[in-house]
């Protein structure tokens, strides 16, 4: 069987099993729609949690990043998976206790607020809006690959998909899909990882085979820095401490816009109790840790590949995979000089070459000649790790409007099933906006995701840490403090992103820091606004100080219900 044949019948199969379990734990209520009747093992919640946390960026475009920013792609790896141990940490058991199905539900209620929630849900459905325009991105990067077809039309096919089980199951469906879209997505990521090390360096670990040596006898790393220095690229892994200040502002955004993502902290409202909070968190860290640490490798790996496979070669002699991956469009070859062959250089005035570099972990096995079915079988883990965080971000852009503004807001009244009919509609609604966005997106996949992790980081890091652990943070200054940290950080990504529109130029970056790390400063600003606010205006009611000493007291706690 050849690559297509096999990559329908996985990709098949796979999309099978969502189906049956989407279909068989299909949400009938509000309370299994929003949280999986707060009954998930912590097991189950911890495969399900890494699935929501491993998007297309993770599984995608990481690697693909890292392959062509060689050291300085760590940004990624630090931000994300610091950030989640934050979230596990910091934030999450806090949150579960306090028993509130959403992060704009604990922002009006901790700020005893119509207005904070308010606020806080339109920031929400503006950071998941962002988040899911990536994962569409990713959806259709990996539909036009197993479908080949232009990647337009990818983005349309996943529209479709997205839709169907998404607006289906609610929380309890996409719960134990992302549990069966986790074993899809990290068996897919590892397989060939194990393939690629053994035929590099003959080492079946990546993450050993990634300081290996080559069968010419040189270190896999010297040998990649040899070839990027031909090509006139920095070193693989020069450290890049000529951008200290990225590196940071944008490793401390990633991090710090974890602890406010909505679609991760709503997770820890679908098991019974804080301890199997603290216990799903600390499974699904080690589950995260399986394809981080094995990213750096097939990152390597891809990019050794690449540039023996295509530099200096004829166009004629490229292998099929090369004609394959032009007809998505995601990949151009033009001959500025006529000769025939390719210039893969630094130089953009001679480089024939323009790669997506969203598209390397799909490439890989096909760069790497390996048997068909391990191809389809990382088209099948992109799709599911895509697939499993775009319907996360849709169920909470769903519950901000209908639980969060219907509800809460504008029809207290409304029926259990009129809820539920709005969350679906909403969830519509999003995700044929987030697709026709990801056709043209601000951006790699890891980029317009790290634009989220910013946005969240200038909006809600500051509102929900100080309502934890300050009891003398209020409603004026929580709300005053979100609404300019996020217009703030809106206003600047949109200045310096050319695709937004914005006028702006990196020569005139604030401090020099990139529109992906300026969600530090955007937290910044809102902390020291909250803080100052809050001293200048009356205290909160005492309630709301003691309910804040009860929730940083570590009991257990009943799980959240619908009307609460």
């Amino acid at each position: 069987m050849g690559v297509k044949a096999w990559t329908m019948l996985i990709v098949g199969l796979t999309f099978l099993l969502y189906i049956i379990v989407a279909v068989w734990a299909r949400a009938g209520s509000t309370k299994e729609f929003y949280v999986a009747g707060g009954g998930v093992s912590p097991l189950a919640n911890g495969m399900a949690t890494a699935a929501d946390w491993m998007s297309a960026a993770s599984y995608l475009s990481m690697a693909g990043l890292i392959s062509f920013m060689g050291f300085s792609g760590a940004q990624y790896l630090m931000g994300w998976t610091g950030g989640y141990v934050l979230l596990a940490l910091l934030l999450a058991p806090y949150l579960r206790k306090f028993g509130k199905f959403t992060v704009p539900d604990f922002i009006g209620e901790r700020y005893y607020s119509n207005t904070a929630r308010t606020v806080a849900l339109l920031c929400a459905i503006l950071v998941s809006f962002t988040y899911v325009v990536g994962q569409m991105k990713g959806v259709g990067v990996a539909f036009s690959r197993f479908l080949e077809i232009p990647f337009t039309q990818g983005i349309f096919v996943g529209i479709a998909i997205v839709f169907f089980y998404a607006v289906l199951g609610g929380m309890k469906g996409i719960t134990y899909t992302q549990v069966a879209q986790y074993c899809v997505l990290i068996f897919a990521f590892t397989v060939p990882a194990i393939f690629i090390s053994l035929q590099m360096v003959g080492n079946p670990i990546p993450q050993i085979g990634f300081g290996g040596t080559m069968q010419d006898g040189t270190y896999l790393l010297d040998k990649l820095n040899l070839l990027s220095k031909d090509l006139g690229f920095e070193e693989y892994t020069n450290m890049g401490m000529n951008d200290k200040t990225n590196m940071f502002f944008i490793t401390a955004a990633l991090m710090l816009g974890t602890a406010g993502l909505p679609h991760v902290i709503v997770r820890f409202f679908t098991v019974p109790k804080v301890r199997d909070a603290r216990k799903s968190a600390g499974y699904a860290l080690l589950f995260i840790a399986i394809l981080y640490t094995t990213a750096p490798a097939i990152a390597a790996f891809a990019r050794t590949n690449l540039i023996q496979t295509v530099s200096d070669k004829s166009y004629a002699e490229m292998p099929a995979w090369f004609k394959k991956w032009e007809a998505s469009e995601l990949l151009v070859f033009e001959d500025k000089n006529g000769d025939g062959k390719i210039q893969y250089l630094a130089d953009a005035t001679k480089n024939e070459l323009v790669i997506d570099r969203d598209i390397m972990v799909l490439a890989n096995p096909e760069i790497a000649n390996l048997p068909a079915w391990v191809i389809a079988l990382v088209v099948a883990g992109g799709l599911a790790a895509a697939l499993s965080t775009a319907a996360g971000l849709l169920l909470v852009i769903a519950t901000s409007i209908s639980h969060d503004l219907l509800k809460k807001n504008i029809m207290p009244n409304i029926s259990e099933k009129g809820e539920l009919l709005a969350a679906r509609i909403a969830i519509a609604v999003a995700v044929v906006g987030a697709g026709l966005a990801g056709i043209n997106p601000p951006g790699f996949v890891a980029q317009v995701v790290a634009l989220a992790f910013g946005l969240a980081a200038a909006s809600f890091f500051p509102a929900i840490i100080l309502g934890i652990f300050d009891k003398r943070m209020n409603r004026e200054g929580a709300i005053t403090g979100m609404v300019v940290g996020i217009l703030f950080t809106s206003f600047y990504i949109w200045y310096f992103k050319p695709q937004l529109g914005g006028p702006g130029s990196p020569e005139n970056y604030l401090f020099g820091i990139k529109p992906e790390g300026i969600g530090v400063i955007g937290m910044l600003i809102n902390a020291l606004i909250s803080l100052l606010i809050s001293r200048i205006t009356k205290a909160p009611p005492q309630t709301v100080q003691n309910l804040v000493e009860d929730i940083r007291i570590p009991k257990g706690s009943v799980a959240p219900t619908a009307g609460h």
